[in-house]
């Protein structure tokens, strides 16, 4: 068995294998995984650059194309891009004198063969299965090469003509196959009776005689029934289906051409690799590593079928549109959707997974939580997000309620696709969408009720309840015109998705029961669920409305569109003239604020001197402030101003002092705030009367920013509960003694106003101060480290620069401020979600969140461990890297102090160990071998670190209670 520091470098080989025309690598790491505290970290043991030839100033010569790793471990062969090969002993990484270069080949090869051409780049170095003293060497051109490292001799010559991909050998050491440019593959018999070979075995082109593309890589495995199982990449009909991204699996005439969607980067099956005891191959699984995705086929049941993947499912199988996180999940709705999940694969068995890793040392989750995440092809994915790594559990899918275009499509392809290639699709990565109308954009769920709504692209809102029941039934459908039949606005963009029109058979699961379809059909931007009241809301970039689905009926619908917002009409589809009007309506602004200061000193009138006086106070408030920078007023016509940003529920005083009840609120892009008071009948008599809406107050912002969010406090300053949370008795009834104060959030502030009044209390200029402009924004519960019983509600805010604020409500006053996400990753920060128990996530590219904490009791970190052989004493450490959320890893430069800080404590701890000269230790006692690493700097360090550990601890005396580190 090979030991797992070892594979590590084998699996950097294949890498470089893959990439050997687009990805050169001039330096060859050596990484170990080791054991320090009882978890397992990466240590780079060693490194190396191939040194130039003597006489050639190229560097390409040099540049390494593939390499092998002997079986017995200690030794490493390298092949260059000037056909070299070279010798590497390990775990040293000293350049041997045996290197092999193409003058020396060039002497044993027939001047026939010559023909005053180079050999080429070295393809392939293959170990001999049966005797480890032989290496067989595949040049670009064709030639292969059996070659003896002790006598430094030729033993073999295999004259091939067509341009080499790859080599395997065969078990019994008698044969090996070679893989080339034009979609074949040959069969070699080796012998020592005939030393020159001009004609292979056999030849075959699988998907000729048509022009194929290469077969990159082959493998060639023994059965003990049937004949010989092949396995290949490409080879596809260059015409036909050049674009595919296949793997071809062959036995007999069984046939099957594994489709992928993503490039397939390696492969590898799983296989007995006793070649000497035993007869056969006979492998167990196949395991293929693309390029968004990791694959596994089981080579023991009929059919070749996927095994599900426990882990490394991938997020982004299609393009992720928006998420949603839910913590604290009940038992009983987290059994619900576990169930509904495991109906949907029933044949589902994580035991047939072949690949094992570590153990996993943290402990259980106290709580669970869910991470909804919405795509672009219409479906909705559940995700335990309880511990370090996303588990699939249940995925919900919105296109069977429409009529798109890729039912027609389906058919066609169907009826007119043939039998050859057996194709047959694979993986769940899919960035193909049927129709764009289908994405997600806003997701709701109550985790007391199990109601579920989403909106998407096409103005769509679907009303879903979790069912434990199969279900075959209509989706009632209603319509709700968000522009009032004001005139002058035409709708430039999509149509809206046509619903079916007979019943829908749907599985166990969240069932649909209502779809209300928002007219425009604009994009939704916002979407809240009350389920206690049986009411959603709802806006897009017209306007927003007030849907009671237990009644079916519409309760409002205002529209928020400004005259000149004829960006609105547009769609997200014709953007040409948004971005031409955007400009020029910059342009203008600009101009009009340089205009307006030049006339504001020469203006006369009654009105300009109350303007005057005006200006005066500012200029002294600016002189109290100096910190605060000026923000320039947002013009009431500003493209997109109607859009509808926010919207919440919520039970508090808007008409009096004394009565409180429903009431509905919902925030623009242009600073406006509308709320509603709510008429919603009692439990008894939801089916009697009707939900009714009056507006209660209009709040216009002074600089008409965007509204990010809206929340409102109880008399404690406290968030209200969640829908059922009182009832239920899961937690406090709020405080409806004391006066109540909503919080809004803009882009450029935040701000607290009395309840009912609507009287600013206080606010927080974030622009002003700060020079940066709120994202996303959330109220989170900190919990004392000390004291569970303690707890603080407090702002997060994620700015448009990266960083996150924390205030204290409702008095606003600034905590703490962290570096999070880089300014440059605009994804990034749109995609960031908080959590109500102080963590998030954001996507750090298409395909992985990382989730960070700002709680110092609330933290989840991977605490994992890997048992591993280590059959040598690797010296010379240079730096522990610590495994990450992630998958990332810590620099030298970062790692050095993390190996300093412990320095002296392990020195002694080696010293003293009775185990320190066993084979499978790792103590290092070397205290300078990298050269980096001096006396003088853990001196240095050591006293840096106590300095900083005193520094914490009383700032931790002083404010134990507060919000603790950011863990990323």
């Amino acid at each position: 068995m090979v030991p797992l520091e070892w594979r590590l470098l084998d699996f950097i080989k294949t890498q470089l294998q893959s990439h050997r025309y687009t990805s050169f690598m001039d330096s060859i790491h050596l990484w170990e995984i080791v054991q320090k505290e009882n978890r397992s970290h990466l240590v780079e043991v060693n490194s190396f650059i191939l040194p130039g030839r003597p006489g050639i100033e190229s560097t390409s010569v040099t540049r390494v194309t593939v390499m092998l790793l002997k079986q017995s471990c200690d030794l490493l062969a390298l092949g260059t891009e000037g056909g070299g090969v070279h010798f590497l002993e390990l775990p040293n990484f000293t350049l041997l004198n045996k290197s092999l270069f193409q003058d020396e080949i060039m002497q044993s090869v027939p001047e026939e063969y010559k023909c005053g051409k180079s050999l080429g780049p070295v393809e392939s170095l293959q170990e001999h299965l049966k005797n480890s003293d032989k290496i067989l060497i595949g040049y670009s051109r064709g030639l292969v090469v059996l070659w003896d490292l002790n006598s430094r001799h030729v033993d073999n010559l295999f004259l091939g003509k067509q341009q080499l991909e790859s080599l395997v050998w065969e078990r019994s050491g008698n044969n090996f196959i070679s893989s080339h440019s034009d979609g074949g593959y040959m069969v070699w018999a080796v012998s020592s009776s005939n030393p020159c070979s001009h004609d292979p075995v056999s030849s075959t082109i699988l998907y000729g005689p048509f022009p194929c593309k290469a077969v990159n890589k082959i493998l060639w495995r023994t059965t003990p029934s049937g004949g010989p199982l092949v396995l290949f990449s490409g080879g596809m009909p260059r015409a036909s289906y050049g674009d595919r991204h296949c793997l071809t699996v062959l036995q007999d005439s069984n046939h099957v051409t594994l489709d992928f969607t993503s490039r397939v980067i390696d492969f590898f099956t799983i296989h007995s690799t006793d070649s000497n005891n035993v007869e056969f191959d006979d492998p167990s699984a196949l395991v293929v590593l693309l390029e968004e995705e990791l694959v596994v086929i089981d080579l023991q049941m009929a059919g070749w079928p996927t095994v599900p993947a426990p882990y490394l499912a991938p997020l982004h199988s299609s393009a992720i549109t928006c998420s949603y996180h839910i913590s604290n999940v009940p038992p009983k709705f987290w059994e619900r959707v576990i169930s509904a999940g495991q109906q949907q694969c029933p044949m589902q068995n994580y035991e047939n997974w072949p690949i094992c890793g570590g153990k996993n040392l943290a402990p259980d989750a106290k709580q669970k939580e869910l991470l909804l995440t919405g795509h672009e092809d219409g479906t909705v994915r559940f995700w335990d997000a309880s511990g370090v790594s996303l588990k699939p559990l249940y995925k919900l899918s919105t296109a069977n309620i429409f009529q798109t275009d890729c039912d027609h499509n389906d058919s066609l392809t169907q009826a007119g696709e043939e039998d050859w290639p057996p194709f047959r699709k694979v993986g769940c990565f899919d960035p193909y969408s049927d129709d764009p109308r289908l994405g997600i954009q806003k997701i709701s769920l109550c985790k007391y009720s199990g109601k579920l709504v989403v909106a998407g692209t096409a103005g769509q809102v679907i009303v879903m309840v979790l069912s434990d029941e199969k279900s075959d039934h209509m989706i009632d459908v209603a319509t709700v015109d968000l522009l009032q039949d004001r005139e002058g606005f035409t709708w430039k963009g999509h149509d809206r998705l046509p619903p079916k029109s007979g019943p829908v058979v749907f599985a166990p699961g969240f069932q649909p029961v209502y779809l209300v379809q928002c007219m425009p059909p604009a994009s939704v931007t916002a979407v809240t669920l009350h389920a206690e009241w049986n009411l959603i809301a709802f806006g897009t970039s017209h306007g927003f409305g007030l849907f009671d689905y237990h009644r079916r009926s519409s309760v409002l619908a205002r529209c928020t569109l400004h005259p000149n917002d004829s960006l609105a009409m547009e769609g997200p589809l014709s953007r040409v003239k948004s971005l031409k009007k955007s400009l020029r309506q910059s342009f203008r602004r600009i101009r009009k604020s340089r205009v307006s200061g030049k006339k504001r000193a020469v203006v006369t009138s009654p009105t300009s001197k109350v303007q005057e006086a005006n200006a005066q106070l500012a200029e002294q408030d600016a002189e109290v402030t100096p910190v605060q920078r000026r923000i320039e007023p947002r013009s009431a016509d500003d493209s997109l101003s109607g859009v509808v940003r926010c919207l919440c529920f919520a039970d508090t005083f808007l008409r009096d002092g004394t009565h409180h009840g429903p009431t509905m609120w919902a925030g623009t892009n242009s600073g406006s705030v509308y709320a509603y008071a709510l008429d919603v009948p009692s439990q008894e008599k939801f089916s009697e009367q009707c939900v009714e809406a009056l507006l209660g107050k209009e709040i216009q912002l002074m600089h008409r920013a965007p509204v990010v969010s809206i929340a409102v406090l109880d008399g404690r300053g406290n968030p209200l509960p969640e829908p059922y949370e009182v009832s239920r008795d899961l937690a406090k009834a709020p405080d409806m003694q004391g006066s109540h104060s909503v919080l809004i959030a803009s882009e450029e502030q935040f701000k607290v106003f009395m309840l009912p009044k609507v009287s600013a209390k206080t606010k927080f200029k974030l622009t002003a101060h700060e020079g940066c402009r709120v994202r996303k924004v959330a109220l989170s519960n900190f919990t004392s480290v000390a004291s569970e019983d303690y707890s603080e509600n407090a702002l997060v805010c994620l700015t448009n620069l990266g960083d996150i604020h924390v205030f204290s409500v409702p008095a606003l006053r600034p905590q703490v401020r962290y570096d999070c996400i880089r300014k440059e990753d605009i994804s990034g920060i749109a995609s960031c979600v908080f959590a109500k128990t102080g963590q998030g996530f954001y996507l750090i590219s298409p395909s992985e969140y990382e989730r960070f904490s700002l709680s110092a009791r609330v933290i989840t970190e991977p605490l994992c461990q890997v048992d591993t052989e280590r059959p040598h004493d690797l010296s010379g450490h240079s730096t522990t890297v610590s495994l990450q959320a992630n998958g990332t890893h810590k620099t030298q430069a970062e790692s050095k102090s993390v190996e300093a800080e412990g320095f002296l404590e392990e020195m002694q701890n080696a010293l003293s160990s009775p185990i320190l000269d066993s084979p499978n230790s790792s103590a290092d006692i070397t205290l300078d071998t990298t050269g980096e690493l001096t006396v003088e700097d853990v001196k240095d360090f050591l006293m840096s670190v106590d300095e900083a550990e005193n520094n914490f601890r009383n700032i931790s005396e002083e404010d134990g209670r507060r919000p603790g580190i950011l863990i990323k």
